[in-house]
C-alpha cells in the first residue's frame, strides 16, 4: 500500500521513556564530523564510552492458567512490524528532515544509541568523517549503541537492528532505493520514518510495504 505524507512528527507508541513527562527536555547532542587524532575522543564524545551493561534477564514464560500481558504498543508492533512514516521531502533536503526526525525523537527521550540513520545519495558527514579513520573503527561505534548511527543505505545488511531507523533518500538511483527501503523496514523494530519525494517513494516501493 502506499505510504501517506505526514508531518514530521513521532508517534507516541514509538517515543522514547521521557515522553510522558512534564515539559521537553534539552535535546541530546547527536555526533558531529571534526578533527581528532589517534588519541582523542571521537566528535561529539566526552570520553570513552562506558561499559555496556549486561542484557536484562528474560522474563519467565507465563505459566499453565497464567495469560501474558504485553503493553498496547508491543501488540501492534508484534502483529505488523514497525510503524511506518513519511515525511515529504525534496531529494536536497531528505538529509535535513531526517536530522529533524531524528531531533525529535530525541526530544521524546529515545537514547541516540536507538537510532540508526542511513542515506541512499551523498553519506551524511558524520559517516564519511569516521570512516576516514578506518573501516574497522567505524563499524565498532554501531557495535557500541551509544550514538546514533550514520550509513550508507547500500550498507544496510551489515547495520545492526535498532529500534528507530530514519531513511533519508537523498539521491542514489531507484533500484538501490528499492532495495534499501524493505531491508530498513527489517532493521526497524518499532518505528520506520522515510524521508523524501512521496512519489518517488512510493514508486520504489511498490507494492512492497
Amino acid at each position: 500500500m502506499p505510504l501517506i505524507p505526514e508531518e514530521p512528527q513521532i508517534h507516541e507508541s514509538a517515543q522514547g521513556p521521557r515522553a510522558m513527562a512534564a515539559g521537553h527536555p534539552a535535546p541530546t547532542p547527536r555526533p558531529v564530523p571534526g578533527p581528532r587524532s589517534a588519541a582523542s575522543p571521537r566528535p561529539g564524545r566526552p570520553g570513552p564510552a562506558p561499559a555496556r551493561p549486561a542484557p536484562p534477564a528474560q522474563r519467565p514464560h507465563p505459566g499453565a492458567g497464567q495469560s501474558p500481558s504485553p503493553r498496547p504498543e508491543n501488540r501492534s508492533e508484534q502483529r505488523s512490524g514497525p510503524q511506518i512514516q513519511l515525511i515529504p521531502a525534496p531529494v536536497d533536503g531528505a538529509l535535513d528532515a531526517a536530522e529533524e526526525a531524528v531531533d525529535l525523537l530525541l526530544d521524546t527521550g529515545r537514547p541516540p544509541g536507538d537510532i540508526l540513520v542511513l542515506t541512499t545519495g551523498e553519506q551524511h558527514p558524520w559517516a564519511a568523517h569516521e570512516l576516514s579513520f578506518g573501516d574497522a573503527a567505524y563499524w565498532a561505534q554501531q557495535d557500541a549503541r551509544d550514538d546514533v548511527f550514520f550509513a550508507d543505505a547500500a550498507a544496510v545488511e551489515r547495520a545492526a537492528a535498532r529500534p528507530v531507523v530514519v531513511v533519508a533518500v537523498n539521491g542514489g538511483a531507484d533500484d538501490a532505493a528499492a532495495r534499501a527501503l524493505p531491508l530498513a523496514m527489517g532493521r526497524a523494530t518499532a518505528l520506520l520514518v522515510v524521508c523524501g519525494d512521496p512519489q518517488r517513494i512510493n514508486a520504489v516501493l511498490g507494492a512492497g510495504v
